[in-house]
């Protein structure tokens, strides 16, 4: 892997993996060329939002001539661009041209607002930011034009759609196709962002072979071909949608990839029905939500063959509700944009199916679970799990603090979660290690939640958990201590003041609590595993 801001594989794991052929020196951008070269006129994308349909050959010539245009806005290799795209046909357009020039996507999602965009641009030294300029109610032009003000080095702001504003239009971009070196094989391709349990958001270098590799074996595992038609239902950025196998493995494949611009099913519903969708991959929440909407939806949705499910832990007793419902075998995925992806089988028993989250991807994907000394525990027991492998990361991008909290010395990745090995090999979860917050599959850091409630002038203190939540999993709970004599206040208030903020909505507390104290351990710290007892107990108070 090239550039010091990401730390390697060593040598020999690397020989390994290249000898394994799971590193296969492809890349992206030739990956694409190849299918458009083999089969030109067969369709690749499908954006119903704008009733657009582009085969491989068309997606193949646009990202040559963005690629070309963004070169001659002096866009060049290695540099960083924010990516912050809706379920659009440009989302795949703007992504493949980068990759072309060997600039970076850094992938951010539609619900971020000003105080993670800034950070993203701040943080990676962005030299242009990519946007929609209206989506779903929300004036993304008012967040650049923010963020532009307050990050000096952002030199581009590019908008797709029909009113860019006071920025340049996406469609005025594109230019004669030029040659372009072609990046490495082991050259970073993009930037992920990490759910991480703090208040700073990670990023998650992936390169061309080792995240192919993921989504090849992904396909394998998923039965995924050029006669797959995925539709992309979660946002389009979302390592889950994108890879597992997502998108990239319906390109890779040769299949098509069917654009959701809504996830709920009165919108996904007719567009299986019309595009013959053949899988598709939700978190549980919209999973729950497809199950009770089935039966009475009138939509024939018998081409759907596979509902992957993951983000976050899907019950027992929701997973057997799948195959009933919708007539289709549930694949459970519980991976990390980091790196390992286990999946149950498509020839699995119902049992392991419905009871676990899958097993590995890849056999030299290493799973150790240990207890809270690193000492392995046997087969059947809980504990933290440890992996390391061929499309796990080594390192977080200019992160060398997280990296030696986050890393063990011989590079096992410290996933923070919870799990127990069966006999099978097969994972299943058990819950977070991290103080992080799993809303429906948004990864949400206490931390960063607690520093904006404590920003307010009559907070004291605050401390932000998960409490059970039968629809998303977890919610979000915030304890508060006002200052003495503050005014009282009521939780909307604090509720109001955050999203205020310019944070993303999912971080919104979904509850406030007033409360005089905090519980402490033995050793006077403050006590989050009592908190969270009492938010599972409490009684919410009025808004």
């Amino acid at each position: 892997m090239s550039g010091s801001q990401a730390p390697v594989w060593p040598a020999a794991f690397a020989e390994r993996y290249r000898s394994a052929g799971h590193w296969r020196g492809e890349t992206f951008g030739r990956m694409l060329r190849d299918r458009a070269t083999a089969h030109p006129g067969r369709t690749a994308i499908v954006d119903p939002a704008s009733d657009r349909r582009w085969s491989y050959g068309e997606l193949d010539d646009r990202a040559d001539r963005l690629a070309a245009g963004l070169v001659a806005r002096g866009i060049a290799k290695g540099d960083r661009v924010v990516v912050q795209l809706p379920n659009i046909a440009e989302f795949f357009e703007v992504v493949f041209a980068l990759f072309r020039i060997g600039a970076l996507p850094v992938f951010a999602l539609p619900a971020h607002r000003e105080t993670e965009i800034r950070y993203f641009c701040e943080f990676t030294e962005a030299t242009a930011y990519v946007i929609a300029g209206e989506h779903g109610g929300y004036d993304y032009r008012e967040l650049a034009t923010a963020v532009r003000a307050k990050v000096p080095g952002l030199r581009h702001v590019f908008v797709a759609g029909p009113d860019a504003g006071e920025f340049e239009p996406l469609d005025a971009v594109p230019a004669e196709p030029v040659e372009l070196a072609e990046p490495a094989p082991d050259d970073l391709a993009f930037l992920q962002l990490s759910g991480g349990s703090t208040g700073v958001p990670k990023l998650i270098p992936r390169t061309h072979d080792d995240y192919l590799y993921s989504v090849r074996g992904s396909n394998e595992i998923c039965a995924v071909d050029e006669h797959s038609v995925y539709l992309c239902v979660l946002p389009a950025a979302h390592n889950f949608p994108l890879s597992s196998p997502g998108t990239l493995g319906a390109l890779y494949a040769g299949g098509t990839v069917v654009l959701c611009p809504q996830p709920g099913p009165e919108v996904a519903f007719p567009l299986i029905e019309r595009e013959r969708v053949t899988l598709t991959g939700l978190v549980p929440p919209l999973a729950l939500l497809w199950t009770e909407a089935a039966a009475d939806s009138g939509h024939d949705l018998s081409s759907l063959q596979v509902l992957l499910v993951g983000g976050a832990k899907f019950s027992e007793q929701a997973a057997r509700r799948v195959r009933p419902a919708l007539g289709c075998t549930l694949q459970q995925v519980f991976g990390m944009a980091e790196g390992l992806v286990n999946y149950t089988r498509l020839d699995d028993p119902e049992e392991v199916i419905v009871t676990t989250q899958g097993r590995p991807i890849s056999p030299d994907d290493e799973i150790r679970v240990v207890d809270d000394e690193d000492e392995d525990l046997p087969v059947g027991a809980t504990g933290h799990l440890l992996t390391r492998g061929p499309y796990t990361i080594r390192g977080y991008w200019n992160a060398p603090e997280h990296n030696a909290r986050s890393f063990t010395a011989d590079g096992f990745y410290r996933t923070g979660d919870i799990v127990r090995l069966t006999p099978t090999g097969h994972l299943v979860v058990e819950g977070r290690a991290k103080d992080q917050i799993n809303r429906g599959g948004e990864k949400i850091a206490a931390e960063e939640v607690e520093n904006h409630i404590l920003a307010h002038p009559s907070v004291h203190d605050a401390n932000v958990v998960g409490e059970p939540d039968p629809y998303l999993g977890e919610r979000t709970c915030a304890y508060v201590i006002l200052r003495t004599g503050a005014e009282r206040l009521k939780p909307v208030a604090i509720k109001r003041f955050v999203r205020e903020r310019g944070l993303a909505g999912y971080k919104v507390p979904d509850r406030v609590e007033f409360v005089e104290s905090f519980p402490q351990t033995g050793v006077g710290k403050i006590s989050k595993k009592h908190l969270r007892s009492a938010a599972a107990h409490t009684v919410p108070t009025q808004p």
